[in-house]
C-alpha cells in the first residue's frame, strides 16, 4: 500500500538542469529597461517574458529589468496584475522605457460568493476572503492552516500534534446540538462532504496547500442561503490556483523542517515517585523496580518533514491558459512511528473561446496518501505507566504487569514502548476531484450567461491494523495475533446548472440568476477481522446514500452603484426526510449603501470607503450523521448479542449452526429495533446581520466592523424516550431552540510604505456568546438538561451538560470546598440546594468550554529583498477540564489491591487526594491564552544565474510559543476536555522558492 517516489529527487534535478540557461550557439543581445505605471512611478515584480517562450525575468524595485535576447527573439509581453498587458517589439533598441495603463476590470477586487463572483463594493453580505498572498506560512501540511487567525469569528483547532491531523472549524461558533457544526467546504465549485473517512486522518488534507489561490469564508445568512439546508453553519469556498496571460513559468517550492515535542504531562520521575510512594503506600513498595525511565521522552521524538512541489503554468499558444503541479511530503510525527506521506498531482485548464463567449474552467485534483498511525493509547500510558520500571525484563520481552500464573494484568497500565512496537496500523487512500465548468455568453444576448457545471469526487482507502501475538497489553491475541482489515469507498457526483441574465439601465444596474442542483452520495465501508491462524470471524458491509436536490435563485438591483439589494430563494429537497417533510424553502434578503459615493462624501480625502450593509436570512441543517433517521431500522447484533434457543423436546440449549465451508459455529446473532422519527425534518437558523465597512487615507487603513444575531429553531436534538419502548433511550427529534450574537471587528493598516521599506499591520476580535432557550415541549423544573461530555475515569461520568438558559457545552460540576490556606478539601462539596445531601442537584453550571472572545493579529515587514512575518491568536473566556489530573491526581492511583503500581499526576502533591475526584469545580481550569503561530524571515534573490531564475530563501518557527495559566498539555483543545491530547510540537522549518 506504501508508493515509493525514490525518483523524485532525480526528476527534479533533471528539470532544473533543463530549464537553466544553457550556453547559446546563436548571437546574443543584452536589452534592459524600465518598466513605469501611469503616474511614472517604477513598477517592481512586473513579468517581462519572450513571447512564445518560457524566457523572461521581473523588474527589481526599481522597475528595471535586463534580458538577453537571441536572434528572432524581439517581441516581450509585459504584466503585471491591475494592469493591461502589452507586447513590445524590441527590434534594434537596447534600452526601453515601458508604461503600463490600469485595467479597471482587474483593479476592481472580485470576491467569489456562491454561484459566481461580484466585485468587493457590490457585496451585501457578510464575506471575507483571504488571497495566497496573505497566507500563513511555514509547515502547514492542511488547508485549513493557511488561514488560521487571520478573519474574525472564524475558529480553527486541529486536532493535536498528529501529521495532517482533522481540525474543527467553527464560523461564528456554531449554534447546533446534535447535529454537524462544521461549515459547508465548496472546493472549486464542488461542495464536499463532511464525513470523515476511513484511514484518512482529515479528509481536506488531500488538498495541497501550495495549489489553493483563496479561502473565501461566507458568513451570514444572506451570504450563505444560496446554499440552503447546509449552510447554517457556514460556507468555505476554496479556489485553486490557474493559469494566467504571458509564457509558462516554473516554480519550485520545497521544504525541511524539524518538530519537537514542547510539554509532557506533568508526573512524577522516578526519584521523586519512590520518595512519595514510600510515603504514601509502604506496603507496596516492594514492587517498585530500580529503574529509571522517562516513558514520555521514549515515546515522542524530534520529528523530520519534507515537502516537494513543482508547478506549471501560463499560457500555450496564446489560447490555452493551464496549470499543472506535482507534490509530495513526507511528515513525520512528534509519537514515534507517526507518519503522512502525501503526493498530489493537479490539472486546471481555463480557456476561452468563441470570441471569449464561451469560458472553460477544468480541473482534475489527485491525491494519494500514505498514513502509518502510532498507536495512541501510548501517550495516556506513558503518563500512567511506574518510571521504576525498565522497557524489558532481563530476558529481553517488554515489561509488563502479570498475574502469579504469568498472564497480563488487564487493568494494569500497559508499556507504552510496547504498545508502539507492538501494534502496526498503516492505511492508504486515493482521492480524485474533477468538475468542468462551462459559462456561456449568449452570441444573440450578450446579457444572458448559462453556467453548467458537472463534477466527481471519489475517494478510496484501505487499511490494515496487526497486532502482535506477543503483545500483552491486548489478552484477547496473546499468543495468536490480531488483524484487521478494512475498506472505504466514497462517491460525491454533482450538477449544477443555471441562467444569469445582467442588464444595466441608466444608473440602474441588475442581475437575475435561477438555477437547478443535483448531488449523489453514495459510502460503502468494508471490514474483515481474523485471530491468529483462525478463520475469518468477523466481516461487516455498509452502504448508505443520500441525494440532495435544490431550485435555487438570486436578483441584485444597484441604483448609482450606491444603493444595493440583494435577495435569495432555495428549495431544498433531502432523502435523508420523509417525503412529507423533504423540502425546505430558504430565503434572504440585504442592503447595502456605498455611503463614500455621495456626494458629501465623494471628494473626501481622509474616508476612501464607507459602507453600511444590513441582512436578514434563514438557513438548514440536514446533517445529522444518519442517512436514514426516519426508517425503522434493524440492527444486528455480535457475538456478544446472540439468541439462545431452547430444544423444547430435551430442554437443552441448542448448539449454534456449523459453517460446512469453515467448520465454525455461528452463533444465533440478535436483531434488536432501533428508534426512529418519521416527523423529523428540518433544523433552521434564522440569522439577522449589520455591518460597515471602512476605508481612510486612501485605504491605507482598511476594515469592518459586523453585529450579528442568530435564532436556531427545531434543534436536531437527542432525547430520551420511555423506558421499556423496546428502543434504545435516546432518539433525535426536533426539540429545541437556540440563539447565538455576536461582534467582529478587523482593521487592517499599512503603516509604512516608501518604496524600500513596507511594514503591514492586521488585528481582528470577535465576541461571541450563545444560550440554549428551549429544549423540551413541556416545561419541568426537575428537567436539569441534556449531559454531555463524556470523561475518562469510573462509569458513565459526563462534565458538560446542555441547559436551558445556559450556553451549549457548559461544565456541569461540584462546587469545590476550601480550606482556609485555599487548598480543596477531598471530597467536600457545597450543598448548592441547602437539602443536607449532596446529588446532582447540586451540580452547577461553572464557564464553558467554547471562547468568549477570539483575537487574531499579523504583520508583515520587507525591506528591500529581506521579508519577515509574524502571526498569533488569542481565545479568551473558555476553559479545560483537566482530565488527566483528575484521573491520576490522587495517591491511590498508586496501585490496586497490590497488584500493579502506577504513576499519579504531580497535581496530587498540591491536592493531596488519596482518591479519585472526577467532578469538582477544582479540575475545570481556565484556558485562555495568546499562540504565536507563525514566525517567519526571508530574503529574495533576484536575476539568479542570468534573469531567467528568481529565487527565495526563507525560515518559520511554528507553534513559537504559548502564553496561559492552563496547567494541562495544552490550553486549546476543541470540547474542553482534555484526556490523553497528543502534543502539538514546535516546528522550524527552512524552504526554497524558485521560479524560473
Amino acid at each position: 500500500m506504501r508508493i515509493k517516489l525514490h525518483n523524485l529527487y532525480s526528476l527534479l534535478f533533471a528539470m532544473m538542469l533543463y530549464i537553466l540557461p544553457a550556453h547559446s550557439w546563436a548571437q546574443e543581445r543584452a536589452v534592459s529597461g524600465t518598466v513605469l505605471d501611469e503616474t511614472g512611478s517604477p513598477l517592481p515584480g512586473v513579468s517581462v517574458v519572450v513571447k512564445g517562450t518560457t524566457k523572461g525575468a521581473a523588474t527589481d524595485f526599481d522597475g528595471r529589468f535586463q534580458l538577453l535576447l537571441n536572434n528572432g527573439e524581439d517581441v516581450l509581453t509585459i504584466s503585471y496584475i491591475g494592469y493591461t498587458s502589452k507586447d513590445i517589439t524590441v527590434g534594434n533598441q537596447t534600452s526601453l522605457s515601458i508604461s503600463l495603463s490600469p485595467d479597471a476590470d482587474q483593479l476592481e477586487e472580485v470576491v467569489v460568493i456562491g454561484y459566481g463572483s461580484v466585485k468587493k463594493d457590490d457585496l451585501t453580505g457578510s464575506v471575507q476572503s483571504v488571497t495566497a498572498a496573505d497566507f500563513n506560512q511555514g509547515a502547514i501540511t492542511s488547508p485549513q492552516e493557511l488561514v488560521n487567525g487571520k478573519m474574525p469569528g472564524v475558529q480553527i483547532v486541529n486536532g493535536g500534534g498528529s501529521p495532517g491531523a482533522a481540525a474543527t472549524i467553527r464560523i461564528r461558533g456554531g449554534s447546533s446540538l446534535s447535529a454537524s457544526n462544521d461549515p459547508l467546504i465548496i472546493i472549486d465549485g464542488v461542495p464536499v462532504s463532511n464525513e470523515g473517512v476511513a484511514g484518512m486522518r482529515n479528509p481536506l488534507n488531500t488538498i495541497n496547500p501550495n495549489d489553493i489561490e483563496t479561502f473565501t469564508v461566507l458568513k451570514d445568512a444572506s451570504a450563505t442561503a444560496i446554499y440552503g439546508s447546509r449552510a447554517s453553519a457556514g460556507v468555505i469556498i476554496i479556489t485553486t490556483k490557474k493559469g494566467s496571460k504571458g509564457g509558462l513559468q516554473i516554480n519550485y517550492a520545497g521544504n525541511v523542517s524539524v518538530s519537537t515535542p514542547t510539554q509532557f504531562v506533568d508526573v512524577l520521575d522516578a526519584d521523586k515517585y519512590r520518595e512519595v510512594l514510600v510515603a504514601q503506600k509502604p506496603a507496596v513498595e516492594g514492587l517498585m523496580g530500580d529503574a529509571s525511565t522517562n516513558w514520555q521522552e521514549e515515546i515522542y521524538q524530534n520529528a523530520i518533514s519534507t515537502d516537494h512541489n513543482v508547478s506549471v503554468a501560463g499560457n500555450i499558444a496564446d489560447v490555452l491558459p493551464v496549470r499543472a503541479s506535482i507534490g509530495y511530503n513526507n511528515s513525520e510525527g512528534v509519537l514515534r512511528g507517526d507518519n503522512l506521506q502525501r503526493t498530489t498531482a493537479t490539472l486546471n485548464l481555463n480557456p476561452k473561446l468563441f470570441d471569449d463567449h464561451l469560458k472553460v474552467d477544468a480541473s482534475v485534483k489527485f491525491s494519494n496518501i500514505q498514513n502509518t498511525f502510532a498507536n495512541q493509547g501510548a501517550i495516556g500510558a506513558a503518563a500512567a505507566m511506574d518510571p521504576t520500571q525498565p522497557i524489558k525484563n532481563e530476558n529481553g520481552e517488554y515489561f509488563s504487569w502479570t498475574n502469579p500464573d504469568g498472564s497480563p494484568i488487564n487493568i494494569a497500565p500497559a508499556n507504552p514502548v510496547a504498545l508502539l512496537n507492538q501494534r502496526t496500523d498503516v492505511s492508504a487512500g486515493n482521492r480524485v476531484i474533477a468538475n468542468a465548468q462551462l459559462d456561456y455568453k449568449f452570441h444573440f444576448l450578450p446579457e444572458l450567461r448559462a453556467n453548467l457545471n458537472v463534477a466527481t469526487d471519489r475517494i478510496m482507502s484501505e487499511g490494515e491494523t496487526v497486532t502482535s501475538p506477543e503483545a500483552m497489553f491486548n489478552v484477547e491475541s496473546l499468543g495468536k495475533g490480531l488483524r484487521t482489515e478494512y475498506t472505504s469507498e466514497k462517491s460525491n457526483d454533482l450538477l449544477d446548472f443555471y441562467l444569469q441574465y445582467a442588464k444595466e439601465f441608466g444608473e440602474s444596474r441588475f442581475d437575475i440568476m435561477g438555477g437547478y442542483s443535483y448531488q449523489h452520495f453514495y459510502t460503502e465501508n468494508t471490514g474483515r477481522e481474523f485471530l491468529g491462524d483462525e478463520a475469518e470471524r468477523g466481516v461487516y458491509v455498509d452502504r448508505y446514500e443520500n441525494y440532495l436536490v435544490s431550485f435555487f435563485g438570486r436578483a441584485n438591483y444597484s441604483l448609482k452603484d450606491r444603493y444595493m439589494v440583494t435577495v435569495t430563494l432555495r428549495n431544498d429537497g433531502s432523502s435523508r426526510f420523509a417525503p412529507e417533510n423533504r423540502w425546505g424553502l430558504f430565503p434572504s434578503a440585504a442592503l447595502a449603501w456605498n455611503i463614500k459615493k455621495e456626494g458629501f462624501l465623494a471628494g473626501s480625502e481622509t474616508i476612501s470607503a464607507l459602507k453600511f450593509r444590513a441582512g436578514y436570512g434563514v438557513t438548514g441543517q440536514q446533517d445529522i450523521f444518519d442517512n436514514y433517521p426516519y426508517f425503522g431500522k434493524y440492527t444486528r447484533g455480535n457475538e456478544f448479542a446472540t439468541y439462545t434457543f431452547v430444544d423444547p423436546a430435551t430442554g437443552q440449549i441448542m448448539t449454534p449452526m456449523v459453517d460446512p465451508n469453515t467448520g465454525r459455529n455461528v452463533p444465533y446473532l440478535s436483531l434488536r429495533p432501533e428508534a426512529y422519527n418519521k416527523d423529523l425534518k428540518w433544523e433552521e437558523a434564522t440569522t439577522y446581520n449589520v455591518g460597515i465597512d471602512y476605508g481612510f487615507y486612501d485605504d491605507r487603513i482598511t476594515g469592518s466592523l459586523e453585529a450579528y444575531y442568530k435564532q436556531n429553531t427545531d434543534l436536531l436534538n437527542t432525547v430520551d424516550i420511555p423506558v421499556g419502548s423496546n428502543f434504545n433511550n435516546r432518539v433525535i427529534s426536533n426539540i429545541g431552540s437556540m440563539e447565538a450574537r455576536g461582534v467582529e471587528f478587523s482593521i487592517n493598516t499599512k503603516l509604512v510604505n516608501n518604496g524600500d521599506l513596507f511594514w503591514d499591520l492586521g488585528f481582528n476580535v470577535a465576541v461571541q456568546d450563545n444560550q440554549i432557550t428551549q429544549l423540551t415541549q413541556v416545561e419541568s423544573e426537575t428537567y436539569l438538561g441534556v449531559e454531555t461530555g463524556d470523561i475518562a475515569g469510573g462509569t458513565g461520568n459526563r462534565v458538560q451538560i446542555h441547559t436551558v438558559g445556559h450556553p451549549a457545552y457548559s461544565f456541569f460540576v461540584y462546587e469545590q470546598v476550601y480550606d482556609n490556606e485555599g487548598n480543596p478539601i477531598e471530597n467536600m462539596f457545597v450543598d448548592r440546594n441547602e437539602d443536607g445531601k449532596i446529588n446532582d442537584f447540586d451540580k452547577y453550571h461553572f464557564n464553558q468550554s467554547a471562547p468568549q472572545v477570539l483575537m487574531g493579529i499579523n504583520t508583515s515587514v520587507s525591506y528591500k529583498n529581506w521579508e519577515f512575518s509574524a502571526s498569533g491568536r488569542a481565545n479568551f473566556g473558555n476553559a479545560v477540564y483537566n482530565n488527566m489530573a483528575a484521573l491520576n491526581g490522587h495517591y491511590n492511583d498508586f496501585e490496586t489491591s497490590g497488584q500493579f503500581l502506577g504513576n499519579i499526576n504531580a497535581n496530587a502533591l498540591e491536592t493531596n487526594f488519596n482518591t479519585e475526584i472526577l467532578l469538582s469545580d477544582y479540575y475545570v481550569q481556565d484556558a485562555s491564552f495568546f499562540r504565536m503561530d507563525n514566525i517567519m524571515v526571508g530574503y529574495n534573490v533576484k536575476s539568479l544565474f542570468g534573469d531567467s531564475i528568481n529565487a527565495r530563501v526563507y525560515g518559520t518557527v511554528n507553534n513559537a510559543f504559548v502564553i496561559s495559566n492552563y496547567e494541562g498539555i495544552d490550553p486549546e483543545i476543541f470540547g474542553g476536555i482534555d484526556n490523553s491530547f497528543y502534543p502539538r510540537p514546535r516546528t522550524f522549518m527552512l524552504g526554497v522558492n524558485v521560479s524560473f
